[in-house]
């Protein structure tokens, strides 16, 4: 028993998505240009995954905006470089890109966006999750599994 202590405190130190339930995840970006988690995962039961993305920094939009970007891990590179010329108005995603599964919007210090997405056909996939805002994707990345 005199164990069991430290091993919930690792469990509480070592989860760094928060989840209010199975498929409804949440993810914090900073100004350190930094996600909370580096791994994000929902069981294959989830027809439909909710992400909300909370900007915990305090820098504008302007300086340094985040979002969170869903896709093959072969395309994240593609999707970030193809959505550079897209500008901030578009949220640094190429309109109608159907490499992009899901993303939220670009949001800035202090606010916060949520995408709701069908998971049905992404079980067992390679997908990453990134933030599309020129320079970053490089650094703010991270692997997303169904199953």
């Amino acid at each position: 028993m005199r164990y069991a202590i430290p091993f919930l405190l690792l469990g509480v130190i070592a989860a760094p998505v928060l989840a209010a339930d199975a498929c409804s995840l949440t993810i914090e970006g900073d100004d350190a240009m930094k996600f909370s988690a580096d791994a994000m995962s929902v069981p294959a039961s989830c027809q439909e995954v909710t992400v909300t993305l909370k900007h915990v920094g305090k820098l504008p939009v302007t300086a340094m905006g985040h979002n969170w970007v869903l896709a093959a891990t072969a395309d994240l590179q593609g999707v970030a470089t193809d959505g550079m010329s897209a500008g901030a108005a578009n949220g640094y995603l190429k309109e109608g890109d159907p490499r992009v599964i899901a993303h939220t919007q670009l949001i800035g210090g202090g606010e916060s966006s949520s995408v709701t997405f069908s998971a049905k056909d992404l079980a067992g996939k390679d997908l990453s999750f990134f933030c599309s805002f020129p320079g970053h994707w490089a650094i703010m990345k991270g692997s997303f599994k169904v199953g």
